[in-house]
């Protein structure tokens, strides 16, 4: 079997490009795997060819409709099937990583925002997924994506199928989660018995990192005071989030780490991970903090969100959003020691008896019989 898998840009640290690397390893002992993209960024994986694309175009949205051409011509033809981690015309699969945007365009954003250029290709993109002419099965994570996708293009039962969660077991809390912590803190100089609020993501506007931000200046100063909040991510504008959080009086509060530091440790090192994210398909990092034991404070505006209210594994805050309810939460989750103990216990427990780690073989056995049954 050939499969080809598709996005536009891969780079270390976004749970996207992660998903897309567990697939294509549960796939390649039993099909030839390549992966096609605009922008590769890191080490190349094993096993597994990577095509960057050199496309011509203006602007972004040219050189993305450039690459759905390639794709088409090209690389379709030669494979027998095409799953997409983007929304393309032409998939035969599209693993869905994204919210619906049509949905977010309808009613998140004025009238005036669905006609701007970047806007328009991406209507015009997913609908060529999930619109009444395709015959792309999206791959979805969470059934908050189902109930937006439904909702806009009402597109068939049989090609929305549901995937189960895909973390890494590595993250569950092991024997070795006191040392993890202990080293954590040394290394950075944090005291054993500060609280500690971590925040993890690429896109920090997404991410709330605003809204985490406001939410810490609001805390009585005897707790802010002797509190560090760190983030672990990527973005362009790290200088303009040291700038506001110094204008709230955060700023010897606010480290950013390393893109290379160890996700396990620091999720063992702290005592909170805070994710008042905007709008996310899943959130992959929300169920590792849960399985870690590390007690979370997010959105519902997160697909995954409904695993920490499952798994009693800390609060969720209810859209639409309203910044006091996180800054009351976020108060009551750093207070509550006691409570913050039984978050995460119910957590750990959480993770043994889920089933939160069989997506990528799912995806390999679904797309291995389609081939199989394809005439």
């Amino acid at each position: 079997m050939r499969l080809a898998l598709a996005l536009f840009h891969w780079f270390p640290y976004g749970g996207l490009q992660q998903d897309l690397l567990k697939v294509a390893a549960a796939c390649r002992t039993r099909a030839t795997v390549s992966i096609h993209c605009l922008q590769w960024e890191g080490p190349l994986p094993e096993g597994v060819q990577v095509e960057v694309v050199s496309v011509a175009g203006f602007t972004r949205e040219g050189r993305q409709r450039a690459f759905a051409r390639h794709l088409l011509e090209r690389v379709r033809p030669a494979v027998d099937l095409l799953l997409g981690f983007n929304r393309l015309p032409g998939l035969d699969y599209y693993f869905a990583a994204d919210s619906c945007f049509a949905y977010k365009a309808l009613h998140e954003r004025p009238w005036w925002y669905r006609f701007a250029p970047r806007a328009r290709q991406q209507l015009r993109f997913e609908a060529a997924v999930f619109g009444a002419d395709s015959t792309t099965v999206a791959l979805l994570l969470s059934g908050r994506q189902r109930q937006q996708y439904e909702a806009v293009y009402h597109t068939p039962a049989a090609r929305l199928l549901d995937l189960p969660p895909g973390i890494d077991r590595r993250h569950c809390a092991g024997a070795d989660a006191p040392a993890l912590r202990l080293a954590f803190r040394q290394a950075l100089a944090i005291p054993a018995a500060a609280p500690v609020v971590l925040q993890i993501g690429s896109s920090y506007h997404t991410k709330g990192l605003d809204r985490s931000l406001a939410a810490i200046a609001a805390l009585p100063p005897a707790l802010r005071e002797r509190l560090y909040f760190l983030v672990l991510g990527r973005d362009r504008r790290v200088a303009h989030w040291q700038r506001r959080a110094s204008r709230l009086g955060l700023g010897e509060r606010l480290r950013f780490l390393s893109p290379g530091q160890s996700i396990r440790e620091a999720m063992q090192g702290a005592d909170l991970l805070l994710h008042p994210s905007r709008h996310e398909s899943a959130g992959l990092v929300i169920l590792e903090a849960v399985v870690a034991g590390l007690p979370v404070l997010t959105t519902a505006a997160c697909g995954y969100a409904e695993h920490v209210s499952r798994a009693g594994a800390g609060l969720v805050c209810a859209e639409p959003f309203r910044q006091p309810e996180l800054d009351r939460s976020l108060r009551l989750m750093l207070e509550e020691e006691e409570q913050r103990g039984l978050w995460r216990r119910q957590g750990i427990d959480y993770g043994r008896t889920q089933s939160l780690y069989d997506m990528p073989g799912v995806v390999a056995e679904l797309l291995l019989a389609a081939r199989r049954s394809s005439p």
